[in-house]
This record gives structure tokens, C-alpha cells and sequence, in this order.
């Protein structure tokens, strides 16, 4: 049978209504006189409290809009506006009869027992047809799905499991949180049996092989602790959406997912400066070079968000760049995009992009940046791309009066060991170099590794477990520092308003992480154990050190209004002359050998140490 159209639907609905309340009009005399029917001299004041309702309530349940909505997805603010409409018929209805003076003995009890019966009756068959069309839809599937035990109670878990009633995949059977205050409570028909120590015991009883997390608020800790005490048990590790699209209401049993190294590794949400960036970015034409990149594309995201009147993805790789370009096209609110192809270390082009769209603010993104595949036979082009690529797009930015010109640069320019570090502190200093009194404000920041980006350890190592092992790593003291790639583009953004020119901003990275411990993270939560798949040391590559630094010898930190930005003191600013000698040496028409850029960046970056004597530096500090 096809179902009715909406429009009948409405008109069924409004007609059962309307009968509702000539109804709860008669059963309210009924209940006043002890369920009899009433003595004839009250029949004509019943008559005139359904003649005066009947319209009035109709009137109102039409005004407040009562019919826009499906009795199949009725819920808590149908139900306020029920009460709201009944609750004007109850103040309406007397009203009226003494408006028109009608002279007539209605029991006063029934001006309220009408209201009430009116609300019960417009409620309850709601909840009644609810009940019976999910039951319909669902009820012979919510026993057929795959048992599994929920780690975390709260409103969060209560919207999932109110998802997976609808589900023939899972079947939630019970509930574990270390929060004493929930153990015993029942949540939509599915106890909270206890806490995760006991995950063990209620996986073998309950015959549950999966487990999912329900903590998307809850701190990185938690939810580590969460995953191995259930991963421990033997269960298949799976979480809930991410706690933005969990705030958005987009909580669906599909995005149901195995848990990921970076829900572990999660840090607490960024907090922006909304109204600064709306005057920032908003109705204003802004630039992002590499905008097909990992951090690239996230900040043209960000950038997208502010509304600005035109964002100009400059590219230089075609297929990153159409793939950015049809992502914003399928946006339901599409930003005005300008998808541009170019090389920053062509001026021609750089000029020409500036000349016609004229942007406010540029962030710089682009940028060799994979360590290893820099160091040999790419030394030259990694200079010139990183340190001449900066110098005249910012050259070009500060002669077409752009207001902010923000570069992303990396913890590997401090005491770099290698060439990308090398040239990214250049590419610092260019910025430096370029900053005056007046005019355009450039601005640094630098951070470390971000979770997932192209060419990154964690897409590695998930390759590496597909094959079946074995994981590859370093060596078994390397560490990094890593931060989401969305919470790094968000605080490119909020240091990219706080500075006001000169200024290299460092992001607050929290705690290194030993990457042989990110393997054996990998490895247990894709199923494994080290017995399955195993760890191979391979030693350090060329340019790499053990560890890597947010600040180097000569430089200290001052604190800034946002907790997750500091800002680096340096030891002077680069002259004029400087800058000149850089653009000779890198617009020579020649190609030099990669040990001839190497001593060239030895003697022009203070720090700057072969990657041996890089590698034992970073042992015996570490030591």
C-alpha cells in the first residue's frame, strides 16, 4: 500500500484533532458527573463548550503549526507544542463563552479536565502510531544484529543506541562506564552493567566480540585506556563520529568505524577567536598556496568556513588541485573559488595572481617537505622551492599591499639536520627579512608533525599492516611531536590573526610520542598482535634525528593570550642585503651538486649540522 501523501497526511491529522476536542469536551462532563451521562439541564452547556472549542482549538492547532511535521517522527517539542496549544484553548474557551455571554451552567471542574484530557488524547495517539510504525520498521530486526558492549553512558551513547534500534548490523547489549552514579541506570532498554574493568567478564557472558567507544568528549587518556582495556579483552575496538559531526546531530549506526591511532592521539578542541576571524577572513579575498596539500586543503576548509568573498587555491600539482576544487563544488553553501595552477618561484605568475584578485591575506603553505627524498638529488629544488618560492610570493604580497602573509613552516627548521629544515628556516628568515613598520604583516608558524598527512608514519604503517607486516621503524628512541590536521589549521589561523608582523608563532604540540610505540598502537588495534605482524628497525635516514625541537639554543618563548600558541624570540632580523645575496645564489641559471647546497645552507643557516652529526647530537641529548 502506498502511503498517504503529506498533504493528506496533514488533513487526517488536523480532522482527528478537531474531533479530539469535541471529544475530551464530553468525557470531561462524563467524568464530572461519575461516569453518567449529564442531567439535562447541563446537555445545553455541553453543546456550547463544543460549539466555542471546536473552532477556537481548530484555530489554534492550524496557527501553532502542528501539521508540519510527520506523527511518525514525533518527539519532545511536538510535544511542548501540543501542551502550548492546549493550554490556550483552556484560557480561550471560558473566555469566549463569557465574550458571547452565554448563559449556560458549565461546571467549572470541566475547564480543566477538557484541557487535560485534550493534551493526553493529541499526545498519546502520537506516541502510539510512533511506536507501532518503528515496531513495524524495526522490531524484527533489533535482535538479529552482531551483540556488542558500549564503553561510555551519557546523552551521547543514548543517541546511538536509539540509532542501532533501527540496526540489523548491531545489537547493543550492554553498557560499561567507570562513573559509579550510572551503574544500574537502563538507557533505552540496555543496562549499564558496570565499569571497564569488567569488559572481560560481560564480553565472555554476553558473547559480545565487538566493543564500541562512546567517549567522543572525553580526554585522549580515556579513551586509550578504553581501547586497550577492550582490545585486551579480545574485542574488536570501534568508536562513534568524531564529537563535531556528533554536535551536528549527524549520528548515524554507518559512521559507526574501527578506532583509529587518532582518536587516541586526540587533543582537546581548539578554541578560536570566531568574532577576530570573521573580521579577518569574512567578505574578503584570501589566498592559500599548496591548497591541494594535507594542510593546504584543510585551511582552505577553515578559510571556507569565515565566508570569504573569494578563496584562490593556488597549485602547482593538477590532479591535487581538481581534486580540492570538486570537493567545495559539492558543498551545499559552494564558496566562490578561484582554482589557479602555478609554480611560486615563477614572478610572472605570482604577479599576475595578485594583480587581478587583489587578496587580503595569503596563507603559504606550499613547500617540499618529505626529509628523506629532499636530502639526495633533490637538495637544489627543495632551496629554491621552499626558500625562493617564499621570497617572491611574499616579495609580491608586500608590493600589492596585502595585509597578512602567514607562512607554515616546521619544527625541523631548529636545528635542522637536514635540507628541508635547512631551507624552511631560510624561507623563516626571508619572512623576517621582508617585515617592515608599515605595510604587509608576515607571520610564522611552526609545528610538528601532523596525524595523517601525505607521506606521513601513520597512512605508512597502515599500508604496511595491509601486506602483513612488518612495520618499519627507525629507530627504537625516535620520537615526534603530532597534532590533528584540522587543530593545526585552525591554529594557523588564530596565530595568523594574533600577529602583527615579524613574530614565529610555535604551536603548543603537547608530549612527544616515541613512534615504536604509534606502531605497537597500530598493530593491536587493527586486530594484531606483535606475534602477527612485527617490528623491523631500519636506522635512521638521511637527514632524520632522534628527536625533533620546537625552539632552538638561541631562542626562548613568550607567552600569548590562546594556551596553544607561544611566540619564539629570535636573535636579529636580516637585512636587506641579506635577502639580496639569497635571491643571487638561488636565481643562478646553474644546478649545483646536492654537498655544494648543503655547504651553501651550512654557512647561511645557524644550526644548520650534517645529518650524522645530527643523528649523535640527538642521542646525547636524549641521553
Amino acid at each position: 500500500m502506498n502511503p498517504l501523501k503529506p498533504g493528506y497526511r496533514a488533513a487526517l491529522a488536523f480532522a482527528h484533532d478537531v474531533l479530539a476536542s469535541a471529544a475530551c469536551w464530553v468525557l470531561a462532563f462524563w467524568l464530572r458527573f461519575n461516569l453518567e451521562l449529564p442531567p439535562e439541564e447541563f446537555l445545553p452547556a455541553l453543546v456550547a463548550a463544543v460549539t466555542a472549542a471546536v473552532p477556537v482549538h481548530a484555530l489554534i492547532f492550524w496557527s501553532l503549526g502542528l501539521y508540519r511535521g510527520s506523527w511518525r517522527y514525533a518527539s519532545l517539542p511536538d510535544l511542548k507544542r501540543i501542551g502550548f496549544a492546549c493550554l490556550i484553548g483552556a484560557l480561550a474557551v471560558p473566555a469566549l463563552l463569557a465574550f458571547f455571554r452565554a448563559d449556560v451552567n458549565v461546571p467549572r471542574s470541566t475547564f480543566i479536565l477538557a484541557p487535560l484530557l485534550l493534551a493526553a488524547i493529541m499526545s498519546g495517539s502520537r506516541i502510539v502510531y510512533r511506536a507501532w510504525r518503528e515496531r513495524a520498521l524495526y522490531g524484527h530486526i533489533h535482535l538479529t544484529g552482531e551483540p556488542v558492549l558500549v564503553i561510555g553512558a551519557g546523552d551521547i551513547t543514548v543517541n546511538l543506541l536509539r540509532e542501532m534500534e533501527r540496526s540489523s548490523q548491531w545489537r547493543a547489549v550492554g553498557i560499561l562506564d567507570d562513573d559509579t552514579a550510572w551503574h544500574g541506570q537502563v538507557l533505552l532498554g540496555v543496562k549499564v552493567l558496570g565499569g571497564l574493568g569488567e569488559v572481560s567478564r560481560w564480553a565472555r557472558q554476553l558473547e559480545s566480540r565487538h566493543a564500541i567507544i562512546s567517549l567522543p568528549a572525553s580526554s585522549a587518556g580515556v579513551r586509550r585506556r578504553a581501547a586497550e582495556v577492550a582490545a585486551a579483552a579480545g574485542l574488536t575496538v570501534l568508536t562513534v563520529p568524531s564529537y563535531d559531526d556528533l554536535l551536528s546531530g549527524k549520528v548515524t549506526v554507518s559512521q559507526i568505524r574501527r578506532i583509529e591511532l587518532e582518536d587516541l592521539l586526540g587533543r582537546d578542541q581548539v578554541v578560536l577567536d570566531d568574532g577576530g576571524l570573521h573580521r579577518l577572513l569574512t567578505g574578503r579575498v584570501v589566498m592559500v598556496t599548496g591548497a591541494g596539500g594535507s594542510i593546504g586543503s584543510e585551511l582552505a576548509r577553515q578559510v571556507a568556513k569565515f565566508e570569504p568573498e573569494r578563496l584562490i587555491l593556488f597549485e602547482l600539482n593538477e590532479y591535487a588541485l581538481y581534486s580540492i576544487e570538486q570537493e567545495f563544488m559539492s558543498f551545499k553553501k559552494r564558496p566562490d573559488i578561484s582554482p589557479i595552477i602555478g609554480d611560486v618561484r615563477n614572478p610572472a605568475r605570482v604577479q599576475a595572481v595578485f594583480s587581478r584578485f587583489k587578496p587580503a591575506v595569503v596563507f603559504h603553505a606550499a613547500a617540499y617537505k618529505h626529509v628523506p627524498l629532499m636530502e639526495n638529488d633533490n637538495a637544489w629544488e627543495a632551496a629554491q622551492n621552499n626558500v625562493l618560492g617564499t621570497l617572491r610570493l611574499a616579495r609580491a604580497a608586500r608590493d600589492h599591499g596585502v595585509e597578512k602573509f602567514v607562512l607554515i613552516s616546521t619544527d625541523k627548521a631548529v636545528n635542522p639536520t637536514n635540507v628541508m629544515g635547512a631551507t624552511k628556516r631560510l624561507s623563516e628568515e626571508v619572512c623576517q627579512a621582508l617585515q617592515r613598520q608599515d605595510g604587509t604583516c608576515f607571520v610564522v608558524v611552526r609545528f610538528g608533525n601532523v596525524l595523517g598527512s601525505t607521506g606521513s608514519v601513520i597512512p605508512k604503517f597502515r599500508e604496511q599492516i595491509a601486506r602483513g607486516g612488518p612495520l618499519t621503524v627507525t629507530h627504537p628512541e625516535v620520537t615526534r611531536y603530532f597534532m590533528s590536521i584540522p587543530e593545526a589549521a585552525q591554529l594557523v589561523l588564530q596565530a595568523g590573526l594574533m600577529g602583527n608582523g615579524g613574530q614565529i608563532f610555535v604551536l603548543e604540540m603537547g608530549d612527544p610520542v616515541r613512534i615504536v610505540d604509534l606502531a605497537r598502537d597500530m598493530i593491536r588495534l587493527s586486530g594484531f598482535s606483535e606475534e602477527d605482524i612485527r617490528i623491523e628497525f631500519t636506522g635512521l635516514r638521511p637527514g632524520e634525528k632522534l628527536y625533533e625541537e620546537l625552539l632552538s639554543d638561541r631562542e626562548s618563548t613568550l607567552p600569548t593570550p590562546h594556551p596553544k600558541l607561544r611566540i619564539a624570540g629570535t636573535d636579529k632580523t636580516p637585512s636587506e642585503a641579506w635577502l639580496a645575496e639569497i635571491e643571487t645564489w638561488l636565481s643562478q641559471a646553474c644546478s649545483p651538486a646536492d654537498e655544494e647546497v648543503k655547504r651553501e645552507l651550512g654557512r647561511r643557516v645557524p644550526g644548520y649540522q650534517s645529518a650524522a652529526e645530527g643523528g649523535v647530537r640527538g642521542i646525547q641529548e636524549k641521553g
